[in-house]
C-alpha cells in the first residue's frame, strides 16, 4: 500500500481513463482505490474528481483533473522527502 492514497468514485468521469494504471506506474508510492461512491453526487455528476490523501482534487475535465491529481500527489510525496 501506498503512502499516498487516491480515492476515486467508480460513477465518476475520471473512471473513464485507467486512472489506476497511470497514477501507480508513474507513482509506485502511490495506490489508487475505486470505491462505490465518496459521498459527493453533485460534485460527482458535475466534473471528474478524486480524494488525495482526503483531499478534494477536481478538474473541468478529465485530463485537467488528472493533472491537478498528479500535481496533488508531488505536493504529498514532498512531506517525505
Amino acid at each position: 500500500m501506498g503512502i499516498v492514497i487516491v480515492d476515486v468514485c467508480s460513477a465518476n468521469a475520471i473512471t473513464s481513463i485507467n486512472i489506476e494504471g497511470i497514477i501507480e506506474s508513474e507513482f509506485p508510492e502511490v495506490a489508487v482505490l475505486t470505491n462505490e461512491c465518496l459521498s459527493f453526487c453533485g460534485l460527482c455528476a458535475a466534473s471528474p474528481y478524486a480524494m488525495v490523501n482526503g483531499k478534494l482534487v477536481h478538474g473541468k475535465t478529465v485530463d485537467a483533473c488528472l493533472d491537478n491529481i498528479k500535481k496533488a500527489i508531488k505536493k504529498e510525496l514532498a512531506i517525505f522527502a
